[in-house]
């Protein structure tokens, strides 16, 4: 079987995505909105990936941690934290702008026309790392409708964890191997996916390095290359 054809046979019923990063743009939105920070403080040496790439480690710090916490409050203490670790202290209102941006993130160029396609055979699902009125706005500015945005709140727990999917799976009501997961975090979905067996497409957007550990999934460089893989040629 080819890696083309293994990805619909047998077809999915529910095509799962990622949100940030994999559909909207989260890093284009995050590092402006630091880059505007670390110009306000008059700082050079430290980057908006250096920032990002702090929030990332404190995110998985964060989102471990029992009782379950909102995201929101999540972006707020792992961004001040980041900034922390760099020795910069942004007042309030700085860290306040950068935890709401995500409800300002649109999506990559060509996802909405990729979306449809894909909608017009299988049922699409967002599983996210992030609450229901944080994720509504974001979802809205997609333009294509999902028949289920399973978020980490309902959920009670976070990516990588297994209770985000068997939480989605129970809601949906499919196997999990009734499903493909499309996802640009490798530690957030590929991780999952591989520790629950299902069949997974990595969308690598940044050029990044793939983590062998959590093969089998196929690697595509935008949502294009996963409606590719997902759909039959058309002649």
């Amino acid at each position: 079987m080819s890696e083309q054809t293994s990805y619909r046979d047998p077809p999915p019923k529910i095509v799962t995505f990622d949100c940030y990063g994999t559909l909207v743009q989260w890093y284009e939105v995050l590092s402006r909105e630091i880059d505007v920070t670390l110009q306000k403080l008059g700082v050079t040496e430290v980057s908006a990936t250096m920032v990002i790439d702090s929030f990332s480690a404190q995110g998985r710090r964060l989102t471990a941690e029992k009782p379950h916490r909102l995201y929101k409050d999540i972006l707020r203490v792992g961004f001040a934290a980041a900034f922390a670790e760099h020795g910069l202290t942004p007042d309030k209102g700085e860290i306040e702008r950068i935890a709401s941006s995500p409800m300002t993130m649109g999506p990559h160029p060509e996802v909405p026309a990729a979306l449809r396609r894909l909608r017009e055979r299988y049922k699409l699902a967002i599983f996210t790392n992030s609450d229901d009125d944080l994720i509504l706005p974001t979802v809205e500015s997609i333009g294509v409708p999902f028949d289920h945005v399973i978020t980490a709140q309902q959920a009670g727990a976070y990516k990588p964890s297994r209770e985000l999917f068997e939480y989605a799976y129970r809601k949906m009501g499919v196997s999990p191997g009734e499903t493909v997961h499309v996802a640009m975090g490798m530690y957030w979905d590929m991780k999952a996916r591989h520790d629950l067996g299902l069949r997974g497409i990595w969308v690598n957007r940044r050029g990044e390095v793939g983590n062998a550990d959590w093969l089998p999934y196929a690697e595509v460089p935008d949502l294009d290359g996963a409606a590719a893989l997902l759909l039959p040629d058309r002649g």
